[in-house]
């Protein structure tokens, strides 16, 4: 054969073998499609996967108006931006109807304590129950280094805040560790836990406020959108929530005792939005930002 030829010869060889290549690896590659796909399709699906984008959580700014009712039939006819509700108790039709009326609603829980009303009661295993809460006699303190128990469960309870059309939801009781729970809580154990809270609500869409705990509010603060106080003015601790209305998020809170006459002009001054309410937090209220 001439070396031409042979040149020549050669040349088709090594093209027909790379367009046997490329055949393969299309082959494989559709392959490998199609496996991918069968395997998302029989793989079930998270329920946050359905959920709103993280970048629609509600953060509201120092003077929002806002209700706290959690016993009693809501009235739903308060001219407020935003309604903190029961997530067990209050009714669903309610949700639709504060929803549909453009308000923002949170749901309150306890994300600390064990209450035997609630529906999920049975859930909680023995050995994370302590100690009764101070005043309350149908709660216990939980043991929230016992996670493996307790956050299947607190994450079920964000998932029915999804459910029900909550904005956002109220974790109470995350303030084990300076409490008398039964149990050798630090405060390493808390901002885990409540760290952990803020992120699960974060990736179901919705807004979370951190309740009392002042003294981990320098740290906490960048984790939650909002701060919910209780008569920070009645024992002379507001200033510790100075980071969420200089971080431009509202703070929001009451007192059930003294004078709103005496309370609310600081309240206001400090752009706190604050409520004068009964200690069962029934639909009566003052707001410090309708006195003058």
């Amino acid at each position: 054969m001439k070396p031409r030829t042979q040149a020549l010869v050669l040349l088709l060889l090594a093209l027909l073998a790379a367009c046997a290549d490329q055949s393969k690896e299309s082959e494989q590659s559709t392959e490998n499609s199609e496996r991918i796909t069968e395997n998302q399709a029989n793989t079930p699906q998270s329920p946050v996967s359905n959920l709103q984008s993280p970048s629609t959580i509600w953060q509201p700014a120092p003077g929002t108006s806002w209700q706290w009712q959690l016993t009693g039939d809501i009235d739903t006819g308060l001219d407020v931006v935003m309604y903190d509700i029961d997530l067990f108790d209050a009714p669903p039709a309610v949700i639709e109807e504060l929803k549909g009326d453009g308000r923002i609603v949170i749901c309150y829980f306890s994300a600390g304590s064990y209450e035997e009303w609630r529906e999920d009661a049975a859930d909680f295993p023995e050995e994370a129950l302590g100690e009764t809460l101070d005043g309350w006699p149908d709660e216990r303190w939980l043991d929230i280094r016992h996670r493996a128990a307790l956050e299947p469960i607190m994450a079920q309870r964000l998932d029915t805040a999804v459910q029900k059309g909550c904005d956002g939801v109220e974790p109470d009781n995350v303030t084990a560790y300076a409490n008398d729970s039964g149990f050798d809580i630090s405060e390493a154990d808390q901002i885990a836990y409540n760290i952990w809270l803020a992120e699960a609500a974060h990736a179901r869409g919705l807004s979370i406020g951190l309740k009392n705990a002042l003294d981990l509010v320098d740290v906490l603060e960048p984790h939650f959108d909002w701060a919910l106080n209780e008569e920070c003015y009645q024992y002379d601790e507001c200033a510790a929530l100075r980071p969420f209305t200089q971080a431009g998020k509202a703070v929001f809170g009451v007192e059930y005792e003294g004078d709103p006459a005496e309370f609310c002009p600081v309240m206001n001054e400090l752009g706190y939005d604050w409520l004068f309410k009964r200690l069962d937090l029934d639909a009566w209220r003052i707001a410090c930002q309708d006195e003058p």
